[in-house]
């Protein structure tokens, strides 16, 4: 079993950033590829961004290119994703997501091939 607890939301005004934190239980973080997902009220959780266990392989929703980097330290176990240049309709519950892998530069875009999911973080953009 993998354990995710994600940190780092918060209320933030149109234009700042924030740095989201994803942890992972301890002995899980190797051969895993992390990723974050975000839901709005009303919508269906969308891709934000995934990275790699090697951390050479990252991918991002096209909106979001440009603005949201995501990284990881596997000495940590932790995932980040720093958001620039918020935006209100980037507010919403991100939630981190881990599959386990073979191949350590796989990158995962899609929400239902993660196997293992966090409580999710508010994040809230005012204008």
């Amino acid at each position: 079993q993998v354990y995710l607890v994600e940190s780092g939301g918060g209320l933030v005004q149109a234009g700042g950033s924030l740095r989201l934190s994803c942890a992972a239980s301890r002995l899980a973080a190797s051969t895993l590829t992390m990723a974050w997902f975000r839901q709005a009220p009303g919508k269906e959780r969308e891709f934000v961004a995934a990275i790699s266990w090697s951390g050479r392989n990252t991918d991002y929703a096209d909106s979001l290119k440009g603005r949201f980097t995501i990284s990881r330290d596997n000495a940590e176990n932790t995932v980040y994703v720093q958001m620039n240049s918020l935006k209100p309709e980037d507010t919403a519950v991100y939630y981190c997501a881990a599959r386990k892998v073979r191949w350590i530069d796989y990158v995962g875009t899609e929400r239902d091939e993660y196997d293992y999911w966090g409580q999710g973080t508010q994040v809230t953009v005012s204008s």
